[in-house]
């Protein structure tokens, strides 16, 4: 933050994507803001993440979409396949016809690459003020303000508070008090392989799901055409919190037993799987509590069958910025707004992530009624996702996002 500029900051709690996106949304609108972060760098864990043509209008509003466009890849088409006959029953180009429809493109990267774009668009703000290794553990607010306290018993005082603590976050317990997420019984293995190491007949520019009776798998190229990400997601008893744990090559591989030989095969270059229990939490109404707001998984975690977390996120930290300017020193006021407009929209999201997780894991004669209506839908055009990827009201309209060319490293 610049030492010229005296105003009490934003506090943010938490610096993954949600965290940092709203910093930036935040200073973009010239609101000072302070980062707080619990580990000692800020850096995401995980692998690939889809970015649908609504994060592509929020990176425009943030000035990220060039930057963006450096690192991600733009699959040429989406597929699914039935994982246990290989059948393909969806193919859809990502072309022109796309673009034209929902007006920006689609696009897949890895997390890291795009925190660490967002994360240096924060470093170059005056506006924000980044601090790692302070786990807050409480919050108080009054009239005019907010004011944390560490876990190392520091405190820290702005005007206002944005929780994107995520999924475990210790602000929403502060502001709802529902304890625990919810345990789907879904659990996720998740691995990056270099181009090299991939099978040649794989080695295109597609997004592709193998789905199966209660498991499926996902691959596509990152960074350029330089890795492939792979997630495996089938139905689980585990449970273990957190995100970097080591997953159990038997069960995995008891769980694909049954499927076609080229799914085995793609699952036997792995040596080693990162797992994480796949949770989320009902939709809820209140998010706010006077100067406080959750933003991103904090405020709706969801299941990852529309691969949306971090999309919706930035659409979150947007909104919120938009309202904070709108209602001028009036936080509560602003928050409340904020809320209003994104409740129905995540809720949504939340409860069709999970129609389309028992659509990917169908079963018996669902997968075959799967595959069918599907593969019909297909032919006809494909399933309208318009009210997911098109404009949304509230948010700063953004009539087209230009699509780069590709030169990946096939």
């Amino acid at each position: 933050m610049s030492a010229k500029d005296k105003r009490a900051p934003v506090l943010v709690v938490g610096g993954g994507i949600g965290g940092l996106g709203t910093a930036l949304a935040l200073s973009r609108k010239g609101i000072p803001v302070h980062v707080i972060e619990q580990a000692p760098e800020f850096k995401e864990i995980g692998a690939g993440i889809q970015l649908g043509p609504n994060v592509f209008r929020m990176f425009e509003f943030l000035g990220l979409t060039a930057e963006m466009n450096k690192w991600a890849v733009f699959p040429e088409g989406l597929e699914m396949r039935d994982s246990i006959t290989g059948e393909t029953f969806i193919d859809l180009p990502v072309d022109h016809r796309f673009y034209e429809k929902y007006h920006a493109p689609y696009a897949v990267i890895h997390r890291a690459d795009m925190l660490n774009v967002i994360y240096q668009a924060c470093k170059a703000s005056d506006l924000i003020t980044l601090t790692t290794s302070q786990k807050v553990v409480s919050v108080d607010q009054n009239a005019s303000g907010v004011t944390v306290r560490t876990e190392s018993g520091q405190t820290i005082s702005g005007v206002a508070l944005v929780g994107c603590d995520g999924l475990w976050s210790t602000i929403r317990q502060i502001v709802v008090g529902d304890g625990k997420p919810v345990v789907s019984g879904h659990i996720a293995y998740r691995a990056v392989i270099p181009t090299a190491d991939w099978p040649k007949e794989y080695r295109i520019n597609r997004m592709i799901v193998w789905a199966g009776e209660k498991t499926h798998l996902v691959h596509y190229p990152m960074r350029r055409g330089e890795i492939f990400n792979l997630v495996v997601v089938f139905h689980s008893d585990r449970y273990e919190e957190g995100w970097d744990t080591y997953g159990d090559p038997e069960e995995l591989h008891k769980k694909f037993a049954d499927k076609c030989e080229p799914v085995r095969m793609l699952l036997q270059k792995v040596d080693a799987w990162k797992m994480w229990v796949l949770c989320d939490r009902p939709p809820i109404k209140q998010w706010t509590q006077g100067r406080i707001a959750l933003l991103g998984d904090a405020a709706h975690p969801m299941l990852q069958y529309l691969a949306q977390g971090g999309n919706m996120a930035l659409e979150d930290a947007v909104c919120l910025a938009e309202q904070a300017v709108a209602h001028g020193d009036d936080y509560a006021a602003a928050f409340k707004k904020y809320q209003d407009l994104r409740y129905l929209r995540t809720a949504r999201v939340q409860l069709m992530a999970r129609v389309f997780g028992e659509i990917y894991h169908a079963s018996g004669v669902n997968r075959e009624l799967r595959n069918k209506v599907i593969g019909e839908w297909t032919a006809q055009g494909g399933v309208d996702m318009s009210w997911l990827y098109g404009h949304q009201p509230e948010l700063p309209r953004v009539d087209q996002v230009t699509v780069p060319k590709q030169n990946l490293k096939f």
